[in-house]
């Protein structure tokens, strides 16, 4: 029986360790992980997602996104013999996108978010009072691995002017009902995670890994 590759792509600056949890059945699944790169100088969404391509070695893969990786992998789709795309914790079009995102694209404040203190998430946690802020960058210091400031810049821009407008009605959107990143009140058709958050691919993992094989045969 020939195995299904299902590729993983991370959130925004995220590492492919936030799939340490994640398991298929190895009989019928082989995972594999890819990374963010730099983009370069004034590099389209759509040519990133070129790029990536080549570190993809199979045909007929299964693609699976979370948040902005989600958004990234529904691009690469594109050039790519695809078995299925699954995003998680993302969006499908740009009708999507939280209000404030909205905001922020036609407003272009977002050009002044300080994505420098990114790279020293250390002197974040110093100034960070109350357990659950300090979890949290815990979590962050674990696993962000992109924090270059030029990286940053370039995805905050990326997601907020994507240009999808249409959703493709083949992506399978998983997502949960408290993510605060993207509300679910925005989102159109996809599978509930009862309680999943944005970081739910971290702490909704049981479900996920129970119900993500039957997703992909399906």
């Amino acid at each position: 029986m020939c195995k299904i590759h299902v590729y993983f792509m991370p959130g925004m600056a995220a590492s492919s360790s936030i799939f340490e949890r994640i398991k298929l059945p190895e009989e019928q699944f082989e995972m594999h992980f890819l990374e963010w790169v730099l983009p370069e100088k004034n590099e389209t969404l759509v040519d990133y997602a070129k790029r990536m391509c080549q570190n993809i070695k199979h045909e007929d893969i299964v693609l699976i996104g979370v948040s902005f990786g989600g958004v990234l992998v529904q691009e690469m789709a594109q050039f790519l013999k695809v078995r299925k795309t699954i995003i998680i914790s993302s969006v499908k079009s740009n009708k999507e996108l939280p209000s404030r995102m909205k905001i922020a694209r036609i407003t272009k404040i977002y050009k002044l978010v300080p994505t420098s203190l990114a790279q020293n998430v250390e002197v974040l946690a110093k100034y960070a009072f109350g357990d659950v802020i300090k979890k949290r960058l815990e979590l962050y210091e674990k696993f962000l691995s992109m924090r270059e400031k030029s990286y940053l810049d370039w995805a905050i821009d990326q997601i907020l002017n994507w240009g999808r407008v249409e959703a493709d009605p083949r992506v399978i959107h998983i997502h949960g009902d408290a993510d605060e990143v993207f509300p679910v009140k925005n989102i159109k058709e996809y599978i509930k995670v009862e309680g999943g958050t944005h970081i739910m691919i971290i702490n909704k993992y049981r479900w996920i890994n129970a119900n993500l094989p039957q997703i992909i045969l399906n």
